[in-house]
């Protein structure tokens, strides 16, 4: 297994002045999705023992929880520990009630829930500024100029440092940075997850914005195969997506023997070998791979250290074309970059 004992290099993100550590650390499975939340005092030592690694770009949302994943970052950033870290968060999404004594998830882009969301975030997180603020999914009903407006005074005001957005297409990506600099997109990009390729990479390219890939370890399959299946809780969103699902789980996992076949030449787990391909993509761009486990956390950092070739990147990258099944079930599919678009501006009456 490749060591993880080692100095986590820093990159650009984005052409505006932000540094993070080539990898970061992304926290909602501390708190939800991924099974039951994890004890706080586990997570912040967690925390606390990746930024004394040097992986200092922390990743979390609002709606993670909900709420409870941004006071447990802010648990874990009091005293001197903040001055170490970029902040990374998102708005967006909210719990509407629906009438049925339950709620359910709306998004929201209009200016006003912007600058609540933020300042309701500053104040769990205990800061005064969010380095990075991410619109998670596009308000398609309000212009994304009308949305990025709001961002910029935000910006102006000191509240938060830059811009970003997830899961969005490259026509709303030009037109957010027309209005505002974008610094990030964020997106999931890994081994069994490149339809990112074709346009969205070369568009932040082309405008000198930086990529954060989450879900490098494809939902932790790249890391166990057909095993991160066993046990499952039944809330666990993995329940819910396809391509982990049995008619497809048993294609899917030829993939995963592949993989294990180069990781076992080159002397490292098949999660550092997904994590060595997504670095392997670029200087711009900064992996987040959650845990909820240290060991697992020097288990990722050890994927800085592993080269690949040309031909075992090739042979990788040929076993995408294997992959069986959506990414996203039905119910989240509107969520996703596909379905970004949002009105002209012209169209808006504040």
């Amino acid at each position: 297994m490749a060591s993880s004992t080692m100095n986590v290099r820093r990159i650009k993100l984005g052409s505006h002045g932000l540094e993070v550590s080539a990898q970061g650390l992304g926290c909602m499975g501390m708190s939800m999705a991924y099974g039951p939340p994890k004890p706080d005092d586990e997570m912040i030592e967690l925390i606390h023992f990746a930024i004394n690694s040097g992986i200092t770009l922390l990743d979390t949302s609002d709606i993670y929880g909900p709420f409870t994943n941004e006071l447990l970052i802010g648990k874990a950033l009091e005293g001197e520990w903040r001055k170490k870290v970029e902040v990374a968060t998102k708005f967006g999404f909210k719990f509407v009630d629906d009438g049925n004594e339950s709620y359910k998830l709306e998004k929201y882009g209009d200016p006003a829930y912007v600058r609540a969301a933020c300042e309701a975030s500053l104040k769990r997180l205990g800061v005064d500024c969010i380095d990075l603020y991410y619109q998670h999914r596009v308000d398609t009903s309000i212009p994304i100029e009308v949305t990025m407006s709001e961002l910029k005074k935000l910006v102006e005001e000191g509240k938060i440092k830059y811009i970003g957005l997830s899961e969005v297409s490259p026509s709303t990506i030009r037109r957010a940075h027309a209005v505002h600099p974008l610094t990030a997109v964020q997106l999931e990009w890994s081994v069994w997850c490149r339809e990112v390729e074709e346009e969205i990479i070369p568009t932040c390219r082309e405008l000198g914005i930086g990529i954060v890939a989450y879900s490098p370890l494809g939902r932790g399959f790249l890391s166990l195969g057909a095993k991160v299946m066993d046990n499952l809780i039944d809330s666990d969103f993995r329940k819910t997506l396809p391509r982990l699902q049995p008619e497809n789980m048993e294609h899917n996992k030829l993939l995963f023997e592949k993989m294990s076949k180069i990781a076992s030449k080159k002397g490292c787990t098949t999660s550092q070998l997904a994590l060595a391909w997504v670095h392997h993509q670029g200087e711009d761009v900064c992996p987040i791979p959650g845990t909820t486990k240290i060991e697992n956390l020097k288990q990722n950092m050890g994927a800085l250290a592993i080269s690949l070739t040309t031909e075992e990147m090739a042979e990788l990258e040929s076993l995408a074309d294997q992959v069986k099944g959506d990414r996203y079930g039905p119910m989240q599919s509107s969520n996703t970059w596909k379905n970004s678009q949002t009105p002209p501006l012209s169209s808006w009456k504040a």
